[in-house]
């Protein structure tokens, strides 16, 4: 493999923005995407297809670009319509694969939320991650046996149903460089717990991957020659994994991001421990067929740029206030019901109001709540009146959380509950709620 070129200022900002879209989970109702989720499921989506748009630069796909939109006809047809319908006929097909994997990813997020929190299957999966970014760095290939990538790209026959299948079997053909992406989104969507924002995702990143195929065929355009620049792609997207990676094992082993911070200050300085290993090679230097110097030179690189990424992400994503939560009950004696029994009665002694939030490591919901409302100067103020216990379900096994939820009919989360001074609900919200509504609701609870 050839030695790589410099790699420009925009590769930089497309890692940072990158990373933050998937790893930055803890700050939405929930995507790729904390970072992304915390401004809405549309930039969330917006996130996705970027990533499938990068998805389509990388050497497992970008040269079948043209090859396959010759297959299905779009470039011989005669009339522009007709291209631009067997065009639109392939990327639906390609939508219609892998959709059904975030639907199933979200639909399975509720057995399995538990599971995804245990500290053994989330390093196992980070080790996953950090295999998948290697081989994007080229350490090893993955890869189907070329006999049957050509049989499927043979699948379906002409016209638009023929286009549409092609469009079904892309990604088997495309799996070396969209499996170790798409494992990782994946992953972070069962966490979410929802079908429907696994189906817009997914839908989001397949038509980021079916941009080129469309613009091709629909249009008749002839794409720049594949090179280098392609390779810079993968290590954009293996920097990414590796980011991924450890924000999964920082929700299992919080000690990795709790001295981050969202002080401008460690904002920076993580964003400049990040460019400089792009400037070391992260992305533009190869582990292939080079000096050991080189090679010293790549790993550094994607070493600081990992750790930078990461740790500006997690200081970006945590508030940078919150309530006056009272303190977990420390002991856990046949007289504790519940978690939030102590609470419970402080509120009842001094006769003020409660304020009971459900959260868990996989909630993003949960925690763009905290980030965003708690913060709130106002909320923080009238929500001094309140004894705030905040529950942690994460472990869905611990006695006494079943016994919290069990006792408040607790079905999911985010949950969050005001009493009123003399226990009685007085609201309850299930899903993220807005500053401003909050702050109305606590005004109203006496």
């Amino acid at each position: 493999m050839k030695r790589l070129g410099v790699s420009s200022a925009a590769g930089a900002a497309s890692l940072l923005a990158a990373s933050a879209a998937l790893a930055d989970v803890g700050s939405a109702s929930d995507g790729g995407f904390a970072a992304a989720i915390a401004q809405g499921p549309l930039y969330a989506a917006a996130a996705a297809f970027v990533s499938g748009f990068l998805v389509s630069l990388t050497p497992c796909v970008y040269p079948m670009i043209a090859v396959t939109v010759s297959v299905f006809g779009a470039r011989s047809v005669e009339q522009r319509s007709k291209g631009v319908l067997l065009s639109l006929a392939f990327v639906l097909g390609i939508v219609a694969m892998f959709v059904p994997l975030g639907v199933l990813a979200g639909l399975t997020g509720g057995v399995f939320g538990s599971i995804l929190s245990s500290p053994w299957v989330i390093v196992g999966l980070s080790t996953l991650f950090v295999l998948m970014a290697l081989s994007m760095f080229g350490a090893f290939e993955l890869d189907l046996p070329q006999g049957l990538k050509s049989r499927l790209a043979r699948a379906g026959g002409s016209g638009l149903m023929g286009a549409f299948v092609l469009g079904l079997v892309c990604g088997p053909i495309a799996a070396p460089c969209t499996g170790p992406f798409l494992t990782g989104i994946l992953a972070w969507i069962a966490k979410t717990q929802s079908a429907g924002l696994g189906a817009g995702l997914m839908a989001a990143f397949a038509l980021g991957l079916g941009v080129p195929f469309f613009v091709v065929g629909a249009f008749a355009l002839q794409l720049p020659k594949s090179g280098r620049w392609m390779l810079y792609v993968k290590s954009l997207l293996g920097l990414v994994l590796l980011v991924v990676a450890l924000y999964f094992l920082a929700t299992a082993f919080p000690a990795l991001s709790r001295f981050a911070t969202p002080a401008p200050a460690f904002l920076i300085g993580c964003a400049l421990v990040a460019l400089l290993g792009l400037a070391l090679g992260a992305v533009h230097k190869s582990f292939e067929g080079t000096e050991l110097r080189t090679k010293v030179s790549k790993g550094v690189g994607v070493a600081l740029t990992t750790l930078g990424a990461f740790l500006l992400i997690s200081g970006a994503s945590k508030p940078a206030r919150t309530l006056a939560w009272e303190p977990a009950p420390e002991a856990r004696g046949p007289e504790l019901k519940t978690l939030i029994a102590p609470a419970h009665e402080k509120a009842r002694a001094e006769g003020r109001p409660l304020l009971v939030d459900f959260t868990a490591a996989w909630c993003v919901a949960c925690k763009e709540i905290d980030k965003i409302t708690f913060a709130d100067e106002r909320v923080q103020r009238e929500a001094g009146r309140f004894v705030a216990i905040k529950v942690d379900a994460t472990d869905t096994e611990d006695p006494l959380v079943v016994a919290t939820m069990n006792e408040l009919e607790v079905r999911g989360l985010p949950t969050v509950i005001l009493f009123d001074s003399s226990g009685k609900e007085a609201e309850r919200f299930t899903e993220f709620v807005k500053p401003d509504r909050f702050y109305e609701s606590l005004l109203r609870v006496d």
